[in-house]
């Protein structure tokens, strides 16, 4: 599958589309083919790391989470062991 990677802070020259692995759902999660997701006003914070106390919750010196985004509307093809 294709997605957006974000595996450095700053400005959107740092996003980069590439082809990651299929996830498979761990335990009480599901896996969802996105049909639209949305950007918001939060998200270029996340990027860019600025201002630097939100560090504390995505990460001190690179993001935790190489790929962005909370907000989506898709559907449920996968769901992991209840």
């Amino acid at each position: 599958m294709k997605a957006i990677l974000v595996t450095r802070y700053g400005g959107p020259e740092v996003l980069q589309i590439s082809d990651v692995p299929t996830p498979s759902p761990k335990e009480n999660e599901v896996l969802i083919k996105i049909h639209a997701a949305a950007v918001n006003n939060t998200d270029p914070v996340f990027r860019k790391g600025k201002p630097f106390i939100s560090r504390f919750f995505t990460g001190l010196a690179k993001p935790k989470y190489s790929i962005p985004g909370d907000v989506l509307a898709g559907e449920i093809i996968d769901i992991g062991k209840m």
